[in-house]
């Protein structure tokens, strides 16, 4: 949300060998899906006391968002990965803030309308492993992956505003398969940085908007899922992912009657749930 302020003058590689418990891991990779998704969304702005405004905590939205996604992902048997993704979710979060003009922290508490739109492509390599030295272990997948995203926030705060960014990230994905049981488990880590944020504030009464970039930061990824074989072709799966990322303070910019606007720092935690169902090829 802006502030407004009044101014007194103006990895290792191993070799590729088939396992038979990887095989139900690249039929799990081989397919097309929907799911069904839910956002706990929770965002926090701070302040640093430019113009003399508030310090700390300015304000917060939190809440959970619904949505749906879809996914597509292939594995050939080279273990050649790419994966790409689509959601959009679409609610409401509970504002905890104060005036832009400023005031004290948890003064206006309300409700404020978000949605939520991601898409993502992913490209790795697959490494199948089934040994540690001489020592045989229930085979698993190991995929080390570069992935590229964008993002984009709707906040229903004051007229409305937009956040944008893009990011590019690398990380690992770890597959195993439990012997026979057409159960497909995975973890996965990501690292990156977010590029091109931009904050998009509408105008309204008493208030022109602007369009600015906001300053970058560290993003990274954490997941857990399972993917069920109920046939050869129809599957159904589960997951949770934990992400987060930061947007730095915007520049500060004019808005009518001797007033100026910025963007503060703030940091966006999301907690996504998903559950959906797909089809193997």
């Amino acid at each position: 949300m802006l502030r407004k302020s009044v101014l007194a003058v103006s990895c290792l590689l191993f070799p590729v060998v088939t396992y038979a418990g990887t095989a139900d891991i690249r039929a799990s990779n081989n397919q097309i899906g929907i799911q069904a998704i839910s956002t706990n969304v929770d965002y926090t702005e701070t302040g640093n006391g430019i113009f003399g405004t508030a310090t700390g905590t300015l304000d917060t939205e939190k809440g959970d968002v619904p949505g749906s996604a879809i996914f597509l992902s292939t594995m050939t048997q080279s273990n050649q990965y790419f994966a790409a993704g689509y959601d959009h979710s679409s609610g409401q979060t509970t504002y905890t803030g104060m005036p832009i003009t400023g005031g004290v922290f948890g003064s206006i508490v309300g409700v404020s309308s978000a949605a939520l739109t991601n898409f993502n492509v992913r490209f790795g390599q697959g490494f199948e492993i089934g040994s540690v030295g001489t020592r045989s272990i229930t085979p698993f997948m190991l995929t080390p992956y570069v992935e590229v995203g964008h993002h984009k926030w709707d906040r229903g705060v004051n007229y409305g505003e937009t956040y944008t960014h893009n990011y590019f990230a690398v990380g690992t994905l770890w597959q195993i398969s439990p012997a026979n049981s057409r159960l497909v488990l995975s973890a996965n880590a990501m690292l990156g940085t977010t590029f091109g944020a931009n904050i998009v504030v509408n105008s309204g009464p008493g208030l022109n908007g602007f369009s600015g970039a906001l300053g970058n930061s560290t993003l990274y990824k954490l997941g857990l899922a399972a993917d069920y074989a109920f046939s050869n072709h129809f599957h159904g799966n589960a997951g949770i992912d934990y992400m987060s990322f930061g947007y730095g303070m915007s520049a500060v910019y004019p808005v009518g009657g001797g007033f100026v606007a910025w963007e503060p720092d703030s940091r966006t935690n999301y907690t996504i749930v998903k559950l959906g169902a797909g089809y193997a090829f």
